[in-house]
Protein backbone atom coordinates (compact mmCIF):
# COMPACT_ATOMS: atom_id res chain seq x y z
CA UNK A 1 0.00 0.00 0.00
CA UNK A 2 1.26 3.49 0.04
CA UNK A 3 3.55 5.26 1.78
CA UNK A 4 2.22 8.54 1.45
CA UNK A 5 -0.56 10.70 2.35
CA UNK A 6 -3.18 13.65 1.08
CA UNK A 7 -4.21 16.19 3.42
CA UNK A 8 -8.31 17.37 3.07
CA UNK A 9 -8.87 20.37 5.12
CA UNK A 10 -12.73 21.61 5.03
CA UNK A 11 -13.04 25.51 4.78
CA UNK A 12 -16.41 26.09 5.45
CA UNK A 13 -16.56 30.24 5.03
CA UNK A 14 -18.43 32.07 2.21
CA UNK A 15 -19.39 35.10 1.38
CA UNK A 16 -22.50 34.11 0.14
CA UNK A 17 -24.55 30.86 -0.19
CA UNK A 18 -24.82 29.82 -3.66
CA UNK A 19 -28.61 28.45 -4.50
CA UNK A 20 -27.08 24.98 -5.61
CA UNK A 21 -24.81 24.26 -2.94
CA UNK A 22 -25.05 21.10 -1.33
CA UNK A 23 -21.66 21.28 0.92
CA UNK A 24 -21.40 21.95 4.34
CA UNK A 25 -20.82 25.82 4.11
CA UNK A 26 -21.99 29.08 4.69
CA UNK A 27 -22.03 32.81 5.55
CA UNK A 28 -20.35 32.75 8.71
CA UNK A 29 -19.18 35.41 11.64
CA UNK A 30 -15.25 36.79 10.61
CA UNK A 31 -14.56 36.31 14.09
CA UNK A 32 -15.23 32.11 13.94
CA UNK A 33 -12.30 31.64 11.60
CA UNK A 34 -9.60 31.42 14.03
CA UNK A 35 -11.49 29.60 16.46
CA UNK A 36 -11.79 27.14 13.28
CA UNK A 37 -8.16 27.03 12.04
CA UNK A 38 -7.20 25.92 16.12
CA UNK A 39 -9.79 23.07 16.14
CA UNK A 40 -8.27 22.38 13.15
CA UNK A 41 -5.11 22.11 14.08
CA UNK A 42 -6.01 20.47 17.62
CA UNK A 43 -7.38 17.42 15.31
CA UNK A 44 -4.67 17.81 13.57
CA UNK A 45 -2.35 17.15 16.12
CA UNK A 46 -4.56 14.23 17.24
CA UNK A 47 -4.57 12.38 14.24
CA UNK A 48 -1.46 9.96 14.72
CA UNK A 49 -2.72 9.39 18.14
CA UNK A 50 -6.16 8.13 17.26
CA UNK A 51 -5.87 6.73 14.07
CA UNK A 52 -2.58 4.46 16.46
CA UNK A 53 -5.44 3.65 19.04
CA UNK A 54 -7.43 2.04 16.00
CA UNK A 55 -4.69 0.16 14.50
CA UNK A 56 -3.74 2.27 11.56
CA UNK A 57 -0.41 2.95 10.60
CA UNK A 58 -0.37 6.81 9.21
CA UNK A 59 1.71 7.59 6.42
CA UNK A 60 3.86 10.64 7.47
CA UNK A 61 4.61 12.44 3.93
CA UNK A 62 2.48 13.87 2.45
CA UNK A 63 2.05 14.56 -1.75
CA UNK A 64 -1.33 16.11 -2.25
CA UNK A 65 -3.15 18.78 -0.52
CA UNK A 66 -6.61 20.17 -0.90
CA UNK A 67 -8.09 23.12 0.69
CA UNK A 68 -11.68 22.83 0.17
CA UNK A 69 -15.10 24.61 0.73
CA UNK A 70 -16.67 26.89 1.11
CA UNK A 71 -14.24 29.70 -0.14
CA UNK A 72 -10.83 28.61 1.70
CA UNK A 73 -9.49 32.04 0.15
CA UNK A 74 -11.47 33.89 2.49
CA UNK A 75 -9.41 33.04 5.30
CA UNK A 76 -7.26 36.21 7.07
CA UNK A 77 -2.87 35.53 5.86
CA UNK A 78 -2.06 35.04 9.23
CA UNK A 79 -4.92 31.90 9.34
CA UNK A 80 -3.53 30.81 5.89
CA UNK A 81 0.07 30.85 7.27
CA UNK A 82 -0.61 29.30 10.86
CA UNK A 83 -2.18 26.45 8.68
CA UNK A 84 0.09 25.72 6.58
CA UNK A 85 2.86 25.95 9.06
CA UNK A 86 1.20 23.26 11.20
CA UNK A 87 0.88 20.76 8.01
CA UNK A 88 4.83 21.15 7.51
CA UNK A 89 4.65 20.63 11.40
CA UNK A 90 3.09 17.31 11.50
CA UNK A 91 3.93 15.98 8.56
CA UNK A 92 6.65 15.61 6.18
CA UNK A 93 5.19 17.56 2.92
CA UNK A 94 7.24 16.14 0.03
CA UNK A 95 8.96 19.39 -2.08
CA UNK A 96 7.20 18.32 -5.60
CA UNK A 97 3.79 17.78 -3.17
CA UNK A 98 0.76 19.16 -5.36
CA UNK A 99 -1.10 21.99 -2.71
CA UNK A 100 -4.99 23.00 -4.11
CA UNK A 101 -6.75 25.54 -2.82
CA UNK A 102 -10.43 26.02 -3.82
CA UNK A 103 -11.62 30.07 -4.77
CA UNK A 104 -13.83 32.17 -5.44
CA UNK A 105 -13.41 34.67 -8.35
CA UNK A 106 -13.43 38.02 -7.01
CA UNK A 107 -12.62 37.23 -3.89
CA UNK A 108 -9.14 36.83 -3.64
CA UNK A 109 -7.20 39.65 -1.96
CA UNK A 110 -3.77 40.60 -2.97
CA UNK A 111 -2.76 40.08 0.61
CA UNK A 112 -4.47 36.35 0.68
CA UNK A 113 -2.92 35.70 -2.71
CA UNK A 114 0.67 36.43 -1.49
CA UNK A 115 0.33 34.25 1.45
CA UNK A 116 -1.26 30.92 -0.35
CA UNK A 117 1.64 31.72 -2.65
CA UNK A 118 4.34 31.98 0.30
CA UNK A 119 2.54 28.86 1.88
CA UNK A 120 3.20 26.53 -1.56
CA UNK A 121 0.22 26.58 -3.32
CA UNK A 122 0.92 25.53 -6.41
CA UNK A 123 -2.66 24.98 -8.16
CA UNK A 124 -5.66 26.51 -7.72
CA UNK A 125 -9.27 25.53 -8.47
CA UNK A 126 -11.96 28.38 -9.06
CA UNK A 127 -15.51 28.16 -8.73
CA UNK A 128 -16.66 30.15 -12.17
CA UNK A 129 -19.95 27.57 -12.94
CA UNK A 130 -20.94 30.17 -15.85
CA UNK A 131 -19.06 32.84 -17.68
CA UNK A 132 -22.67 34.68 -18.38
CA UNK A 133 -22.68 37.10 -15.73
CA UNK A 134 -26.87 36.89 -15.90
CA UNK A 135 -26.88 33.17 -14.78
CA UNK A 136 -23.58 33.90 -12.22
CA UNK A 137 -26.38 36.33 -10.22
CA UNK A 138 -29.18 33.95 -10.26
CA UNK A 139 -27.25 31.50 -8.49
CA UNK A 140 -25.66 33.42 -6.13
CA UNK A 141 -22.83 34.21 -7.68
CA UNK A 142 -20.69 37.52 -6.83
CA UNK A 143 -18.47 37.56 -9.83
CA UNK A 144 -18.45 38.67 -13.42
CA UNK A 145 -16.77 37.01 -16.58
CA UNK A 146 -14.71 39.96 -16.14
CA UNK A 147 -13.82 39.42 -12.64
CA UNK A 148 -13.04 35.65 -13.36
CA UNK A 149 -10.33 36.67 -16.05
CA UNK A 150 -9.05 39.17 -14.09
CA UNK A 151 -8.78 36.49 -11.51
CA UNK A 152 -6.37 34.08 -13.83
CA UNK A 153 -3.94 36.78 -14.91
CA UNK A 154 -3.37 37.68 -10.83
CA UNK A 155 -2.79 34.11 -10.64
CA UNK A 156 -0.23 33.57 -13.47
CA UNK A 157 1.40 36.54 -12.06
CA UNK A 158 1.88 35.31 -9.08
CA UNK A 159 3.53 31.51 -10.68
CA UNK A 160 0.21 29.53 -9.65
CA UNK A 161 -0.16 27.94 -13.63
CA UNK A 162 -1.46 24.97 -12.35
CA UNK A 163 -5.51 26.10 -12.82
CA UNK A 164 -8.95 24.48 -12.92
CA UNK A 165 -11.96 26.10 -13.97
CA UNK A 166 -15.47 24.79 -12.51
CA UNK A 167 -18.65 24.87 -14.70
CA UNK A 168 -22.28 23.35 -14.11
CA UNK A 169 -24.75 22.37 -16.65
CA UNK A 170 -28.34 23.38 -16.24
CA UNK A 171 -28.44 26.97 -14.25
CA UNK A 172 -31.29 28.83 -13.91
CA UNK A 173 -31.77 30.62 -17.16
CA UNK A 174 -28.85 28.20 -19.22
CA UNK A 175 -29.47 27.68 -22.86
CA UNK A 176 -27.63 25.48 -25.26
CA UNK A 177 -26.22 28.85 -26.82
CA UNK A 178 -25.30 30.34 -23.11
CA UNK A 179 -23.85 27.19 -22.56
CA UNK A 180 -21.55 27.09 -25.92
CA UNK A 181 -20.14 30.69 -24.98
CA UNK A 182 -18.98 29.84 -21.58
CA UNK A 183 -17.26 26.63 -22.93
CA UNK A 184 -15.65 29.02 -24.99
CA UNK A 185 -14.99 31.59 -22.66
CA UNK A 186 -13.05 28.77 -20.82
CA UNK A 187 -11.21 27.34 -23.48
CA UNK A 188 -9.96 30.60 -24.58
CA UNK A 189 -8.52 30.67 -20.90
CA UNK A 190 -6.45 28.68 -21.45
CA UNK A 191 -6.17 26.55 -18.82
CA UNK A 192 -5.12 22.59 -18.19
CA UNK A 193 -7.81 21.45 -16.32
CA UNK A 194 -11.69 21.77 -16.26
CA UNK A 195 -14.74 20.40 -14.05
CA UNK A 196 -18.13 20.04 -15.89
CA UNK A 197 -20.92 19.41 -13.40
CA UNK A 198 -24.28 18.43 -14.22
CA UNK A 199 -26.88 19.99 -11.87
CA UNK A 200 -27.89 17.73 -8.83
CA UNK A 201 -31.53 18.31 -7.54
CA UNK A 202 -31.80 17.59 -3.79
CA UNK A 203 -32.99 17.94 -0.93
CA UNK A 204 -29.40 19.63 0.31
CA UNK A 205 -29.70 22.65 -1.59
CA UNK A 206 -32.32 25.41 -1.22
CA UNK A 207 -32.49 25.33 -5.29
CA UNK A 208 -32.89 21.56 -5.36
CA UNK A 209 -35.45 21.76 -2.65
CA UNK A 210 -37.65 24.53 -4.35
CA UNK A 211 -37.41 22.31 -7.75
CA UNK A 212 -38.76 19.35 -6.05
CA UNK A 213 -41.46 20.82 -4.38
CA UNK A 214 -42.17 22.39 -7.52
CA UNK A 215 -41.94 26.02 -6.71
CA UNK A 216 -40.74 29.00 -8.17
CA UNK A 217 -38.05 30.83 -5.72
CA UNK A 218 -34.29 30.62 -7.20
CA UNK A 219 -35.43 30.99 -10.66
CA UNK A 220 -36.59 27.12 -10.26
CA UNK A 221 -38.31 27.11 -13.32
CA UNK A 222 -36.15 28.70 -15.41
CA UNK A 223 -33.75 25.25 -14.70
CA UNK A 224 -33.33 23.38 -17.99
CA UNK A 225 -34.64 19.62 -18.42
CA UNK A 226 -32.84 17.10 -18.05
CA UNK A 227 -32.43 16.29 -21.35
CA UNK A 228 -30.78 19.98 -22.02
CA UNK A 229 -28.46 18.98 -19.42
CA UNK A 230 -27.60 16.23 -20.91
CA UNK A 231 -27.12 17.26 -23.87
CA UNK A 232 -24.66 20.20 -22.62
CA UNK A 233 -22.53 17.74 -21.05
CA UNK A 234 -22.13 15.75 -24.21
CA UNK A 235 -21.34 19.02 -26.25
CA UNK A 236 -18.62 19.83 -23.21
CA UNK A 237 -17.07 16.68 -23.37
CA UNK A 238 -16.85 17.05 -27.26
CA UNK A 239 -15.67 20.62 -27.25
CA UNK A 240 -13.48 20.28 -24.34
CA UNK A 241 -11.91 16.93 -26.32
CA UNK A 242 -11.51 18.47 -29.52
CA UNK A 243 -9.24 21.01 -27.39
CA UNK A 244 -7.05 19.00 -26.05
CA UNK A 245 -8.85 18.72 -22.52
CA UNK A 246 -9.36 15.02 -22.64
CA UNK A 247 -12.12 13.44 -19.79
CA UNK A 248 -10.43 11.19 -17.54
CA UNK A 249 -13.21 11.20 -15.01
CA UNK A 250 -16.78 11.78 -15.50
CA UNK A 251 -16.47 15.48 -14.44
CA UNK A 252 -12.96 16.23 -14.99
CA UNK A 253 -10.92 17.02 -18.34
CA UNK A 254 -7.44 17.43 -18.44
CA UNK A 255 -4.64 17.95 -21.05
CA UNK A 256 -1.60 15.11 -20.07
CA UNK A 257 0.05 15.45 -16.98
CA UNK A 258 -2.34 17.97 -15.57
CA UNK A 259 -5.28 15.08 -13.98
CA UNK A 260 -5.59 16.42 -10.10
CA UNK A 261 -3.38 14.15 -8.29
CA UNK A 262 -5.45 14.86 -5.23
CA UNK A 263 -8.56 13.66 -6.18
CA UNK A 264 -7.00 10.89 -8.71
CA UNK A 265 -6.20 9.17 -4.72
CA UNK A 266 -10.20 9.33 -3.70
CA UNK A 267 -11.09 7.39 -7.01
CA UNK A 268 -7.83 4.97 -6.61
CA UNK A 269 -8.61 4.42 -2.68
CA UNK A 270 -5.64 5.58 -1.53
CA UNK A 271 -5.25 6.98 1.85
CA UNK A 272 -6.43 10.53 3.17
CA UNK A 273 -6.78 12.68 6.44
CA UNK A 274 -10.15 15.33 6.14
CA UNK A 275 -9.52 17.66 8.87
CA UNK A 276 -12.40 20.48 9.23
CA UNK A 277 -16.26 20.29 9.25
CA UNK A 278 -17.69 17.58 7.19
CA UNK A 279 -14.82 15.92 6.31
CA UNK A 280 -14.30 12.35 5.60
CA UNK A 281 -10.93 10.01 5.82
CA UNK A 282 -9.98 7.10 4.46
CA UNK A 283 -7.02 4.64 5.47
CA UNK A 284 -5.92 1.20 5.65
CA UNK A 285 -5.84 -0.93 8.43
CA UNK A 286 -2.08 -2.07 9.37
CA UNK A 287 -3.35 -5.52 10.13
CA UNK A 288 -4.36 -8.23 7.54
CA UNK A 289 -8.17 -9.79 7.98
CA UNK A 290 -8.15 -13.76 8.87
CA UNK A 291 -11.34 -14.35 6.92
CA UNK A 292 -11.33 -12.32 4.06
CA UNK A 293 -9.71 -12.79 0.77
CA UNK A 294 -8.34 -8.58 0.65
CA UNK A 295 -5.28 -8.10 2.52
CA UNK A 296 -6.23 -5.01 4.29
CA UNK A 297 -8.84 -3.71 6.23
CA UNK A 298 -10.36 -0.19 5.37
CA UNK A 299 -11.31 2.76 7.91
CA UNK A 300 -13.41 5.47 6.73
CA UNK A 301 -14.85 8.37 8.97
CA UNK A 302 -16.58 11.57 8.54
CA UNK A 303 -16.29 14.57 10.92
CA UNK A 304 -19.73 16.30 12.15
CA UNK A 305 -21.27 19.19 9.92
CA UNK A 306 -22.24 21.13 12.33
CA UNK A 307 -20.11 24.19 12.67
CA UNK A 308 -21.68 25.24 16.34
CA UNK A 309 -20.74 21.93 17.54
CA UNK A 310 -17.29 21.55 16.53
CA UNK A 311 -16.08 24.73 17.53
CA UNK A 312 -17.72 24.25 20.89
CA UNK A 313 -15.93 20.74 21.81
CA UNK A 314 -14.38 17.84 20.15
CA UNK A 315 -16.78 15.69 18.30
CA UNK A 316 -16.27 12.12 18.10
CA UNK A 317 -16.37 10.99 13.96
CA UNK A 318 -18.57 8.93 12.31
CA UNK A 319 -16.49 5.54 11.93
CA UNK A 320 -16.77 2.26 10.52
CA UNK A 321 -14.84 -0.21 9.24
CA UNK A 322 -15.07 -1.52 5.70
CA UNK A 323 -15.33 -5.31 4.82
CA UNK A 324 -14.24 -6.79 1.72
CA UNK A 325 -17.25 -7.14 0.40
CA UNK A 326 -18.26 -3.44 0.57
CA UNK A 327 -14.94 -2.16 -0.33
CA UNK A 328 -14.74 -4.41 -3.61
CA UNK A 329 -18.24 -2.44 -4.05
CA UNK A 330 -16.19 0.63 -3.82
CA UNK A 331 -13.35 -0.80 -5.94
CA UNK A 332 -16.05 -0.36 -8.90
CA UNK A 333 -18.11 2.68 -8.55
CA UNK A 334 -14.98 4.38 -7.90
CA UNK A 335 -13.05 2.86 -10.36
CA UNK A 336 -16.08 3.00 -13.55
CA UNK A 337 -15.97 6.58 -12.45
CA UNK A 338 -12.10 6.95 -14.47
CA UNK A 339 -12.12 6.50 -18.18
CA UNK A 340 -9.32 4.47 -17.51
CA UNK A 341 -11.90 1.98 -15.65
CA UNK A 342 -11.66 -1.04 -13.56
CA UNK A 343 -9.09 -3.71 -14.42
CA UNK A 344 -10.25 -7.11 -13.19
CA UNK A 345 -6.77 -8.75 -12.44
CA UNK A 346 -6.17 -6.23 -9.59
CA UNK A 347 -9.32 -6.77 -8.15
CA UNK A 348 -9.37 -10.79 -8.29
CA UNK A 349 -5.67 -10.65 -6.49
CA UNK A 350 -7.44 -8.22 -3.84
CA UNK A 351 -10.47 -9.94 -3.33
CA UNK A 352 -10.24 -13.39 -4.98
CA UNK A 353 -11.77 -14.36 -7.80
CA UNK A 354 -15.08 -15.60 -6.77
CA UNK A 355 -16.09 -12.02 -5.63
CA UNK A 356 -14.86 -10.65 -8.68
CA UNK A 357 -16.49 -13.29 -11.53
CA UNK A 358 -19.86 -12.10 -9.74
CA UNK A 359 -19.49 -8.47 -10.16
CA UNK A 360 -18.18 -9.19 -13.93
CA UNK A 361 -21.68 -11.13 -14.22
CA UNK A 362 -23.64 -7.74 -13.59
CA UNK A 363 -21.18 -5.57 -15.80
CA UNK A 364 -22.01 -8.26 -18.65
CA UNK A 365 -25.67 -7.41 -18.10
CA UNK A 366 -25.17 -3.66 -18.58
CA UNK A 367 -22.77 -4.34 -21.91
CA UNK A 368 -26.19 -5.55 -23.51
CA UNK A 369 -27.64 -2.36 -21.99
CA UNK A 370 -25.23 -0.17 -23.85
CA UNK A 371 -24.44 1.28 -20.32
CA UNK A 372 -20.50 -0.92 -19.99
CA UNK A 373 -18.01 -2.04 -22.19
CA UNK A 374 -15.78 -5.05 -21.30
CA UNK A 375 -12.29 -5.11 -23.35
CA UNK A 376 -10.04 -7.79 -22.83
CA UNK A 377 -9.90 -7.17 -18.73
CA UNK A 378 -10.86 -3.73 -18.88
CA UNK A 379 -14.57 -2.29 -17.65
CA UNK A 380 -15.36 1.01 -18.63
CA UNK A 381 -18.55 2.88 -18.46
CA UNK A 382 -20.27 3.89 -22.13
CA UNK A 383 -21.15 7.52 -23.16
CA UNK A 384 -24.35 6.44 -22.33
CA UNK A 385 -23.55 4.96 -18.73
CA UNK A 386 -21.80 8.42 -17.61
CA UNK A 387 -25.27 9.93 -18.47
CA UNK A 388 -26.89 7.38 -15.58
CA UNK A 389 -23.55 6.37 -13.74
CA UNK A 390 -25.63 6.29 -10.57
CA UNK A 391 -28.05 3.68 -12.17
CA UNK A 392 -24.65 2.23 -12.89
CA UNK A 393 -23.06 1.89 -9.33
CA UNK A 394 -26.42 1.08 -7.98
CA UNK A 395 -25.90 -2.45 -9.52
CA UNK A 396 -23.07 -3.83 -7.99
CA UNK A 397 -23.89 -2.69 -3.81
CA UNK A 398 -25.04 -6.11 -2.98
CA UNK A 399 -23.78 -6.28 0.40
CA UNK A 400 -26.37 -4.92 3.66
CA UNK A 401 -23.88 -2.28 5.32
CA UNK A 402 -25.41 -2.86 8.80
CA UNK A 403 -24.18 -6.22 8.18
CA UNK A 404 -21.05 -5.29 6.30
CA UNK A 405 -19.89 -2.52 8.52
CA UNK A 406 -18.58 -2.40 11.94
CA UNK A 407 -18.87 0.25 13.85
CA UNK A 408 -16.18 1.23 16.33
CA UNK A 409 -15.46 4.08 18.55
CA UNK A 410 -12.85 6.62 17.68
CA UNK A 411 -11.60 9.15 20.11
CA UNK A 412 -12.90 12.53 19.61
CA UNK A 413 -10.06 14.53 18.06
Amino acid sequence: MSDELGLYISIPFCRSKCTYCNFASGVYPASDQARYIDRVIEDMRAALSWTEQAGIALPRNVDTIYLGGGTPSLLQPELIARLFAAMRAEFCVEPDAEVTVECAPGQIADESLEALQQAGVNRVSLGVQSFIDREAQVSGRLHSRAIVLGDLRRLRAAGILNLNLDLIAGLAGQTCASWNESLSVLLDAGVDHASIYMLEVDEDSRLGREMLAGGARYYAELVPNDDAIARMYEVAIERLTAAGLRQYEISNFARAGSASRHNMRYWQRRPYLGLGLDASSMFHGATPAESEPGPWYMLRSTTTDDLKAYLEKPQPAETAWLSAERQHEEAWFLGLRLNAGVHTPSLREEFGQDRVNRAIEIARSMVAAGLLTIEGETVRLTAQGRLLSNDVFQQFLVSDSAETNERIDVPAF
